[in-house]
């Protein structure tokens, strides 16, 4: 078997469940830290050659964004990755402030500012003021966990096996966070796990929110123990301005009304979610005066 890259990307999350014998799917990042370094150095090189175009000279400097609860020796890990992978420069910035800054919230400013960022691996929630961190933490529970928890909830109460695309594409569709008009469903193909055939199940939206009871009460226990934790002058202009949703998570339908009913707390959900970590990075690269008050140095 070779080292060859056959895809990268959405591509390669295309080939999930799909893939021959001569080749495997790899995911370098679990839980948001380095799970595979090779394939992470590969990953980088890949994404640099294609941010640089046919421009290979020039020097590549890099923004990474980081759960705020990795360790020390696993930010380290990381910009060992990155310069094997052939970049100049590099700067960690904690997800949360870099989602902040992609946001449009006014991290500088002297109020509080509450962000909770809903990736794959980790849920990062922070209260940002004068550019700094407040208040910080972060759990494993977030949008691959729940999809876990629909394949482990198909294989309960259907006795049917899926695939971690097929449970994705459950989530994104059914997935929701409390109880709304209309009641939808839709059909779920799988392998019976009682006669080993494929087979058809008609899931509702109801089901799958059971399913994802843990994870959210998860998340929701998460975002209440930060609002406990926050001076009180930082709280009182969180009850006033609201807290912001980010990533993929926060698309889930009525995550925020579900946050709202919990907290009591104003929520929104950032304009484009699934952009606003790689939009603050970017306007982080643009600025370097806010890149050195936030980064994380080397």
């Amino acid at each position: 078997q070779s080292d060859k890259t056959e895809a990268v990307g959405h591509e390669a999350h295309a080939m999930l469940g799909r893939t021959p014998a001569n080749i495997t799917t790899i995911r370098p990042l679990r839980d948001g830290v380095i799970a595979d370094f090779e394939a992470a150095e590969r990953l980088l090189s890949h994404l640099i050659r294609k941010a640089q175009g046919s421009v290979t000279w020039r020097r590549t400097r890099l923004v990474i964004g980081i759960p705020s609860s990795i360790t020390q020796v696993e930010r380290r890990a990381v910009v060992d990755s990155a310069y094997r992978a052939k970049a100049s420069e590099v700067h960690l910035v904690e997800e949360p402030m870099a989602a902040a800054i992609g946001a449009g919230l006014p991290i500088t400013d002297a109020a509080g500012s509450m962000v909770v960022d809903i990736g794959g691996g980790t849920t990062d929630i922070a209260v940002i003021s004068l550019g700094g961190m407040v208040y910080t933490s972060a759990i494993r529970t977030a949008g691959n966990h729940m999809d876990d928890a629909i394949i482990n909830f198909m294989r309960r109460r259907h006795g049917l096996l899926i695939g971690e695309r097929t449970a994705e594409n459950v989530k994104i569709r059914l997935g929701s966070a409390c109880p709304g008009e209309p009641v939808r469903d839709m059909e779920v193909r799988g392998r019976c796990m009682r006669e080993g055939r494929p087979r058809i199940v008609e899931v509702t939206e109801p089901e799958v929110r059971d399913a994802l009871a843990e994870p959210l009460r998860a998340i929701v226990g998460a975002v209440r123990g930060a609002l406990e934790c926050v001076p009180p002058e930082i709280a009182a202009d969180i009850y006033e301005q609201g807290m912001v949703l980010t990533g993929g998570g926060a698309l889930l339908t009525r995550l925020d009304e579900r946050l709202r009913q919990e907290t009591g707390v104003p929520v929104r959900v950032a304009d484009e979610p699934l952009t606003s970590v790689v939009k603050g990075a970017g306007r982080m690269l643009g600025d370097t005066a806010l890149l050195r008050r936030v980064a994380w140095v080397a």
